[in-house]
């Protein structure tokens, strides 16, 4: 488990995560930080989910700042897929079995009650909100199907986040489709990393993807440096009063500080 947080159920805690793969092995330039990559990937630990909770695919980035000021950009399709491993599962009813039995004794305490006479004697709500918590929070190795988190993740020299984002797309409904893809996943990977070069300053490329091509823009050395994310996303997030203040404290030259989950 990763960080201490045994209180929360077991769905709802995060496990130590790690690199399964990563291409190429290495890169004189660029050297692979798997502990930063792994931490950054992947920021909350692995986490595991039901059919019942939502496993949409979510997407994120970062950047990672060496000591000489230089910067690389990671972008991260994070998704779920199936746990086919019985161990793991009959690990995780498990686990579900000593939560829900110490969860049973610390409201049975609470109440000052014997294990006989729990149902008498235990506080109604108690009761309800415990029934709930093993209704909703729960896991059944007979009824229930196990998801865990993976990610798939680009690391650039330079934050193309919008074609990144669709080759992770693509690639993510080329592995979890039921129909392979006209070519072997290695193919695209290949070519994303050895094949596509970065577009001269003030120009653009476009390459194909898995199902459809992608096209990036590189600014010119006259222009404004590349900013490929959203604006509407930061409106969104922050919200027009928000967004105001933080320009305000930028012209101000202010320090600024962004907090979130």
């Amino acid at each position: 488990v990763a960080g201490e947080n045994f209180d929360q159920s077991p769905l709802r805690r995060t496990f130590k995560s790690k690199v399964l793969a990563h291409y190429p092995q290495n890169i004189e330039w660029n050297p692979f930080d798997q502990d930063a990559v792994n931490m950054l990937c992947m920021p909350k630990g692995l986490s595991f989910r039901t059919q019942a909770d939502n496993r949409d695919p979510q997407l994120h980035s970062f950047i990672i700042t060496r000591e000489d000021g230089s910067r690389t950009y990671g972008f991260v399709l994070t998704f779920y897929e199936e746990v086919t491993s019985k161990q793991i599962c009959t690990a995780m009813q498990t686990l579900y079995q000593m939560h829900n039995a110490e969860q049973y004794s610390s409201v049975c305490a609470s109440s000052s009650c014997s294990m006989d006479s729990l149902a008498s004697s235990i506080d109604e709500g108690d009761a309800t909100s415990l029934a709930k918590l093993q209704r909703y929070n729960s896991y059944d190795i007979g009824r229930d199907t196990l998801y865990v988190s993976k990610c798939i993740c680009l690391i650039t020299p330079l934050p193309f986040m919008q074609a990144c984002k669709k080759f992770l797309i693509q690639l993510y409904k080329a592995v979890t489709s039921q129909q392979p893809p006209p070519l072997p996943l290695e193919s695209y990977i290949h070519n994303i990393l050895y094949e596509v070069p970065l577009p001269p300053p003030g120009r653009s490329l476009k390459f194909y993807g898995v199902y459809e091509p992608i096209i990036c823009q590189r600014p010119g050395p006259n222009e404004l440096p590349l900013s490929d994310y959203p604006l509407r996303e930061v409106f969104e997030l922050l919200g027009l009063e928000n967004l105001v203040q933080v320009f305000t404290c930028v012209l101000l030259e202010m320090q600024i500080l962004l907090y979130s989950q």
